[in-house]
């Protein structure tokens, strides 16, 4: 092989291990995100199974009784 071929090939294989670094990061940070958000629907989940058990007293407070 020629010496061009070389360094062709090194060239491509120094873009593809820098685009491989970049996607790892932005699976990272998807994970980070994803993370957080099953976090706070868990939270949400738990918070709406107490307002239903509690016959959903919380969430009439707020509502305009019948006759309006």
């Amino acid at each position: 092989m020629s010496e061009q071929r070389f360094i062709d090939i090194e060239t491509k294989l120094a873009h593809q291990e820098f685009q491989i670094e970049e996607l790892n990061q932005v699976i990272y940070e998807q994970q980070k995100t994803i993370s957080k958000l099953e976090t706070l629907l868990e939270g949400l989940t738990k918070r709406l199974k107490e307002v239903l058990a509690s016959d959903g007293d919380e969430i009439r407070d707020h509502e305009k009784p019948p006759h309006y």
